[in-house]
């Protein structure tokens, strides 16, 4: 069985159809059916049966699944470990939270490479939601999220605790608007969390995929948003922005360090571990 087949069946398997699989893969829905046909022929069984417009797995399905995924993990796992213990584990992908990325990142790569000179971070920017799957898919090695995270594949560590304010316009009335960052982020969820319990007025929801784009929005009056204290005070628009506070239950939101539980804890890892001890208001140590 090759892997690019164990791939497309366990994508079918947990997209319940052809198409949507053929879209995650990024390929044509005619090479999801023949690598699902020729593993069919390989295998002597029907691992799918149709119900409705969908697919639901046979009893032989199920059983290869649960094979496929620990293949596929391993798979994954091997990368991982062969990548970072290449020239002195010297390459490590980092997620981050935008907020994360543009007020803290920076500086805890400089500390990284200090200690680490000939690394070669690959930083990826994105949603909460985003990373955890990344995180647990092994696109990455690890991430700074919002949390609270609790999974059982996942190790996390707090890193340092966010304060939320409330973003308005500093010189106009805001519209009755919240300006959010897309679906998967821990902010956007606070920021509905608030609307629905503090507010008596329903709010209009515009999304935007930047952090100076959302905060240049609100200087300019089209709504509120909610953003950690630190990233208004540093943003551009800090001029133009007025903020006041929040709740405790909306306004206090850990950072968490996340990595797969499967990833070896190698040299720029530990390296990583120890660049962290700069981060201000930590909970705790590494």
């Amino acid at each position: 069985m090759e892997l690019i087949a164990l791939k497309t069946f366990e994508k079918v398997a947990k997209e319940g159809g052809i198409l949507a699989a053929a879209k995650q893969l990024n390929t044509v829905q005619s090479n999801v059916t023949t690598r699902i046909q020729r593993l069919e022929e390989e295998l002597g069984t029907k691992l799918f049966s149709r119900k409705g417009r969908g697919l639901e797995l046979t009893r032989p399905g199920m059983i290869l699944l649960e094979y496929a995924e620990q293949i596929l993990q391993l798979e994954r796992q091997a990368g991982v470990a062969v990548r970072l213990a290449d020239k002195g584990a010297a390459e490590i992908k980092i997620g981050a939270m935008e907020t994360f990325t543009a007020t803290h990142l920076p500086q805890l790569l400089g500390a990284l490479r200090e200690s680490c000179p000939k690394l070669k971070p690959q930083v990826t920017a994105a949603t909460t939601a985003e990373l955890l799957r990344a995180v647990l898919e092994h696109h990455i090695d690890c991430a700074f999220v919002a949390g609270p995270i609790d999974h059982p594949d996942l190790v996390t560590i707090d890193v340092m605790t966010q304060e939320l304010v409330l973003v308005k316009p500093g010189s106009v009335a805001p519209a009755d608007n919240l300006v959010l960052f897309r679906e998967g982020c821990v902010y956007r969820q606070k920021a509905l969390q608030w609307s629905r319990n503090h507010q008596n007025n329903g709010y209009g929801l515009s999304e935007l995929g930047t952090l100076e784009g959302i905060l240049g929005c609100v200087a300019q009056g089209l709504g509120v948003t909610l953003m950690p204290r630190n990233v208004v005070e540093l943003s551009i628009y800090r001029d133009n922005l007025e903020f006041e506070p929040l709740p405790d239950d909306v306004s206090l939101v850990p950072t968490q360090f996340i990595r797969h539980r499967s990833t070896p804890a190698l040299n720029v890892i530990e390296a990583l571990f120890d660049s962290l001890r700069w981060l201000p208001n930590r909970d705790k140590a590494i």
